[in-house]
């Protein structure tokens, strides 16, 4: 699937665009079931086990941003941890044995699509190996305009940073740090069946989208056989095996790798960007829009 020149830019930014992976009629038909859970959204008042909701989101007026663990709720959604081209495409960069985790829907939907700050996924869940990456298919075309998201390059390679504040973990990075030089993001555009592999230490967050266009990526988390969770995985090894997406099992692979653990917890608990909301200092601004009457 992946060229050498693919694979080496992966390596060295930490990230890539892979076009076409998705036909024109596996989008539509993902479009459609994903307009089915928005609509499904009218009457509730809250977040709950599927549904993460934009501060502005009106019980008559549904607003998503997040539709959690969406493989869990749809075979559509849950049918790409074993797309055939995705997985070709990890095997490209990892080798055939290949390990599922888990999958959400974030949803920037045109006019008050919420940012999210930048932030590794590595500050999240730490493994024994970093060998894992998010993969994102594209239900809309990415462009600037739409609040894509976006790589620091070759942050992967660097110290894993500070996602706390005020002593809790909060699930970002404080933009008064400095840590990295955010005018150097390379945004990751793409047509609709794109995807996105970005690396799990990659710096990384992406806009509020204040145009007219949708920018809905479902994002997967993917991990070689041989990383495992340094938190554990309380679900148990029969359950953890049975995420395995391609090859077989593999013993716990150690390698060197910055670790600081999302303890103590956030204090608002719940997708990231409830996690988001302890953060001292924002980088994005966050409008305030409320629903047309």
């Amino acid at each position: 699937m992946l060229t050498k020149a693919q694979i080496q830019e992966y390596n060295e930014v930490g990230a890539i665009v892979v076009p076409d992976i998705l036909t024109p009629e596996e989008v539509a038909h993902l479009r459609s079931v994903t307009d089915g859970f928005v609509d499904r959204a009218r009457g509730l008042t809250t977040h709950d086990a599927v549904y993460d909701l934009e501060d502005s989101h009106r019980a008559d007026i549904p607003r998503v941003r997040r539709i959690k663990a969406a493989h869990l709720h749809d075979p559509a959604y849950a049918a790409l941890t074993r797309h055939p081209r995705i997985i070709a495409v990890l095997t490209d960069l990892w080798g055939v044995d290949i390990r599922f985790d888990t999958a959400k829907l974030n949803m920037k939907c045109a006019g008050f699509g919420a940012p999210v700050e930048w932030h590794q996924d590595w500050a999240f869940y730490p493994h024994t190996n970093d060998d894992l990456a998010a993969v994102g298919v594209m239900f809309d075309d990415m462009a600037m305009e739409n609040g894509p998201l976006m790589i620091i390059p070759g942050s992967h390679r660097g110290p894993t940073y500070d996602h706390h504040a005020e002593g809790r973990f909060c699930g970002a990075m404080d933009p008064a740090n400095h840590d990295v030089d955010y005018s150097k993001a390379v945004p990751l555009l793409g047509k609709a069946g794109s995807i996105t592999v970005h690396h799990v230490r990659a710096v990384h967050g992406s806009a509020p989208n204040l145009s007219e266009k949708d920018r809905r990526l479902l994002l997967f988390q993917f991990r070689t056989a041989d990383a495992w969770p340094i938190l554990g995985f309380p679900a148990g090894i029969e359950a953890f095996d049975a995420l395995m997406v391609a090859g077989q099992t593999r013993a716990p692979r150690m390698a060197p790798a910055p670790v600081r653990l999302p303890l103590p917890p956030a204090l608002k608990q719940g997708s990231l960007y409830e996690n988001q909301k302890g953060m001292k200092n924002r980088f994005f601004a966050t409008p305030v829009l409320e629903p047309a009457q």
